[in-house]
């Protein structure tokens, strides 16, 4: 059966075996003395994203045989269409060096510029979302079936929200946008567990103003939007995949736990 005929459900039910493949390969070279370097973005990549790209490229090309993927090690070896994977193989590179365990194996699949099928893994944390039509969370163990839990969003409070900052990547923009709530809680967390931690109802906001790439986005934006959520750019608009002609780069965005947050921000222009 050809991809674009499977249900979204069944199609993130395949994912999570090859995320969790992916993630345990990240956590055997964890510890190991890889060889880093900086990209031309002046991100730093590792042997690690390499290994773990190359092999999610090519369970899922064993998967669904001429789906285009593209990763982020490889963006400009494959490009964009109507029907495409979005890889992250290691999101949160900088922890994965550091050693804080908060890095995740992002995969999505768009169809027409939207994710509809995704999945994210938290290796060293031992946890797993994922999402077609519905959103599931569950705990990674060994040789057992994961006991998956049915996922949602919190209302937002009053007043006291719960905002997830970025350890690595504040700015005054993304500062001036947080001003405009009532925030009561600032809680650093890496990589797309952001939103998926808005999705589980731990948090309510995550803003950002800097530059993020497509792959770093597409899969916790589709777990947090099925789970309740948005994920908008500066016009209120959902963020949309495949925009080869800008290099894969997002604009500034708002992922909210609850849509009323959107109307109390004001989110800079993208420049992109």
């Amino acid at each position: 059966m050809r991809i674009d005929e499977q249900d979204a459900d069944a199609v993130a039910s395949r994912l999570v075996p090859i995320a969790i493949e992916a993630g345990r390969l990240l956590r055997a070279l964890e510890r190991a003395a890889l060889d880093r370097s900086l990209k031309a973005d002046g991100t730093p990549t590792t042997e690690a994203d390499l290994a773990a790209e190359e092999l999610i490229i090519r369970r899922l090309n064993e998967a669904w045989s001429g789906v285009p993927v593209v990763a982020e090690e490889t963006a400009n070896a494959e490009g964009a269409s109507d029907l495409f994977f979005l890889v992250d193989p290691l999101d949160g590179t900088g922890d994965f060096i550091h050693g804080t365990g908060e890095y995740s194996v992002n995969i999505a699949l768009v169809r027409n510029g939207r994710p509809v099928a995704s999945v994210v893994s938290a290796p060293a944390m031992g946890k797993i979302w994922k999402a077609g039509e519905t959103v599931r969370s569950g705990l990674i163990a060994d040789g057992a079936d994961i006991p998956w839990q049915d996922v949602r969003t919190r209302p937002a409070p009053e007043r006291d929200l719960i905002a997830l900052v970025s350890r690595r990547h504040g700015d005054s923009a993304t500062e001036a946008c947080l001003s405009t709530l009532s925030i009561g809680t600032r809680r650093t967390a890496s990589s797309a567990l952001k939103f998926c931690l808005i999705a589980s109802g731990e948090a309510d906001v995550y803003v950002r103003c800097g530059p993020t790439m497509e792959w770093d986005t597409a899969a916790g934006d589709h777990i947090l939007c099925r789970a309740g959520g948005c994920v908008v750019d500066a016009n209120g608009s959902a963020l949309t995949y495949g925009h080869d002609d800008r290099g894969y780069r997002n604009g500034p965005f708002a992922a909210l736990g609850d849509a009323t947050l959107a109307s109390r921000l004001a989110l800079p222009q993208a420049t992109v």
